[in-house]
């Protein structure tokens, strides 16, 4: 496995791990948002922490870093979290309060910071707003973070798409792409409620859409999410009407 870092915004790193499945591939990726308290989110599985530590102490030293999140609580999004924490003594967890009651209070070896939806996370030098999405893409407890001043949407597996993850920011439509993942991990919670939500997240109007798997989008944020939204509302209502 190669692990590749990129720099896909101001202050915004991508550490990407492409891992062997059939048909096409797939990526793993991690996101450093470097500021005076640096942020990770996602950590990465368990059996990936060597990779994914070495990479982010590039960035910044492991007992600098002060923020560990993840979208939600699965293997790939927080499985090394306890590493993580016992690597870098100055983190805490940090996730949306329902996570926080449901699993992590219990997971996490020291105890989390609960965000409220909407709460902003001042890191200095960069600002963090938690919002809440649940069942979107999956997960209950699933919530998304968007870095206000560099317009970056940390948008976990929405986007999801095969291949390798290169190129690391592509300007090419991710939408067809995370189609294409959809009908074939059909991952997607979908709910009268998924379309709305992906909405909610456009009307941010990202400039660059940090993805977990595959490439990242830099352009019309907005504009894709929409598209998204609209795709799985056809799907939904098709699906309601048959």
């Amino acid at each position: 496995m190669d692990t590749t870092t990129t720099e896909i915004a101001d202050g915004i790193f991508r550490i990407s791990t492409p891992v062997e499945m059939p048909p096409k591939g797939f990526s793993m990726n991690q996101f450093i948002v470097k500021a005076d308290e640096p942020l990770l989110f996602h950590t990465g599985p368990r059996g990936m922490f060597p990779l994914v530590s070495d990479a982010v102490s590039k960035i910044v030293p492991l007992d600098q870093l002060r923020w560990i999140t993840f979208g939600h609580v699965e293997a790939d999004e927080c499985g090394s979290m306890n590493l993580f924490l016992e690597a870098a003594p100055n983190a805490q967890v940090a996730h949306g309060a329902l996570g926080c009651e449901v699993s992590i209070n219990d997971l996490a070896d020291r105890e989390p910071r609960p965000l409220g939806d909407g709460e902003v996370m001042d890191l200095g030098g960069k600002r963090v707003r938690n919002i809440e999405t649940p069942h979107v893409p999956h997960n209950w407890e699933s919530h998304i973070l968007f870095e206000e001043t560099t317009g970056t949407l940390l948008c976990g597996d929405l986007f999801t798409s095969l291949g390798d993850g290169s190129p690391a920011l592509s300007t090419d439509d991710p939408v067809a792409p995370a189609i294409e993942a959809e009908d074939m991990f059909h991952a997607t919670s979908i709910t009268p409620s998924t379309p709305t939500t992906m909405r909610r997240l456009a009307d941010l109007e990202p400039k660059v859409l940090a993805v977990m798997h595959g490439p990242s989008y830099q352009g019309d944020g907005g504009a894709s999410l929409r598209a998204l939204a609209d795709a799985y509302e056809q799907r939904y209502l098709g699906a309601a009407t048959r």
